[in-house]
């Protein structure tokens, strides 16, 4: 290893103090953000929010200081179609219902795996993994799929919000505390009493868990009565309903119709094959996480192949770089860090994935697209659920480089994949490790 040479400096600030550009960015820097500095005005035609497809959408929902947004594009999916059998112009369902069963669920998940690894040095890495990430807002659909199958779904009329639904920082940070806890006593049991008491311990975990949950998120719903007025303002309601009632009748099979394709370009995941990733889930024996790993040359034509249908699509990406959240813009071409700082950040999409420059963060659902006389997308338009009051009422635009470079998850119809997609989708998915980043979770 080297260290820094004073010298070395020294010439680097002098050649610094002769360039020109660098006086202006440094003068702009000092009264201005990076980010607004960085901003290019030469690609401000892709603001207009014009498509060739734009599915008309309820409004945007909001899920404030939490990082519930897989939840949110998921029922923002599941909704469209309700709305259109109950004939309503406004309706949402219980995002708040379904993050309590996953929180509780993850609990218990992340000790069955504590549990599973009870024998490992406690720096193990796998046992390191679990107890730094413990457990937080964030999933993926078949996370959902498997809550919402196991506990049902309700209207969010029936379960509504709290403080503590709303900002779920500080109880993460608790339940993530007492996670650890077990993490630590779990072991001290097992030394001494063997495996039968750390199954009881457990359980005492679990009791206490859910507790701390009713009482932040208020009492789960048994049964509930669902009323609604439609556009035609006749007055409906339907009595005794349970949440498990509710989406038998009203979902039902329709959840197992979707699959996640997703677009990884890193030599360790050949396309046409399907991938899993260890201890990635929520509920101890629910749907396992399965991706279908495809070109995005193909991942675009499924998506747009389900926006013809008139059917929004759920999807993933990493939202951190290049996005102007006022305007609800999210485009590479937008942002010139390269002539402000001489920073080249970008890399090859693998090489990202790979050297965790970027993995999926968050979820959101594509209602929209415009193409060029190719017929190729050019921009995508975007539902998300951060409320009304940034981009176009809550609505934002993906540039088509962007949407290739930082989109790395869909959820479409299987009806959609030919029968070599499905028999590969079908196959045994190839694990991945813990750590892998198609294991991240949308928040």
């Amino acid at each position: 290893m080297e260290p820094i040479k004073k010298e070395h400096l020294d010439k680097v600030l002098s050649e610094y103090k002769k360039d020109k550009v660098a006086r202006v960015a440094r003068h702009a820097l000092s009264v201005t953000s990076i980010q607004e500095v960085a901003q290019s005005k030469d690609e401000a035609s892709k603001v207009y929010f014009d498509f060739d497809i734009n599915i008309e959408t309820l409004p945007v929902t909001n899920q404030r200081q939490s990082g519930r947004c897989w939840i949110f594009a998921a029922c923002n999916v599941m909704r469209e179609e309700l709305a259109k059998k109950f004939n309503v112009k406004n309706f949402e369902l219980s995002q708040s219902y379904l993050a309590f069963y996953d929180k509780l669920e993850k609990l218990n998940y992340v000790m069955e795996a504590l549990i599973e690894n009870i024998k490992a040095d406690y720096d193990d890495r796998t046992v390191q993994f679990l107890v730094q990430n413990g457990v937080g807002d964030g999933g993926q659909w078949d996370m959902i799929v498997s809550v919402i199958k196991k506990y049902g779904i309700c209207p969010k009329n029936n379960y509504g919000e709290t403080s503590t639904s709303n900002a779920t920082r500080y109880l993460n940070q608790l339940l993530n505390a007492e996670l650890r806890h077990f993490a630590s006593e779990s072991r001290i049991v097992f030394a001494k009493k063997g495996m039968s008491e750390v199954k009881k311990l457990k359980e005492s975990y679990v009791d206490r868990f859910y507790r701390a949950l009713v009482s932040c998120y208020g009492l789960p719903p048994e049964k509930f009565d669902f009323e609604y007025t439609d556009s035609k303002n006749v007055y409906h309601i339907e009595r005794g309903l349970t949440p498990i009632k509710f989406f038998e009748k009203y979902i039902g099979s329709s959840l197992d119709e979707y699959v996640s394709i997703i677009n990884a370009p890193t030599k360790s995941k050949p396309f046409m094959k399907s991938y899993t990733v260890k201890y990635l889930g929520n509920v101890v024996g629910g749907k396992v996480v399965t991706h279908l790993n495809l070109p995005m040359e193909r991942l675009k034509e499924v998506v747009v192949a389900q926006l013809k249908d008139n059917h929004i699509v759920w999807f993933g990406s990493d939202v951190g770089p290049y996005g102007e959240r006022e305007l609800g813009i999210w485009d590479d071409n937008r942002f010139d860090y390269k002539s402000l700082l001489d920073l080249d950040i970008k890399m090859d999409k693998g090489e990202s994935l790979d050297f965790r420059s970027s993995a999926m963060n968050h979820a959101m659902c594509i209602t929209g697209v415009a193409f060029d006389q190719k017929g190729i997308p050019t921009k995508w338009k975007i539902e998300n659920s951060w409320g009304e009051a940034n981009g176009n009422k809550g609505y934002y635009i993906m540039s088509r480089s962007w949407f290739d470079q930082y989109t790395y998850q869909a959820v479409v119809n299987k009806k959609y994949l030919t029968k070599e997609e499905l028999k590969a989708y079908n196959s045994k998915p190839v694990e991945l490790k813990p750590w892998d980043p198609m294991g991240s979770l949308a928040d």
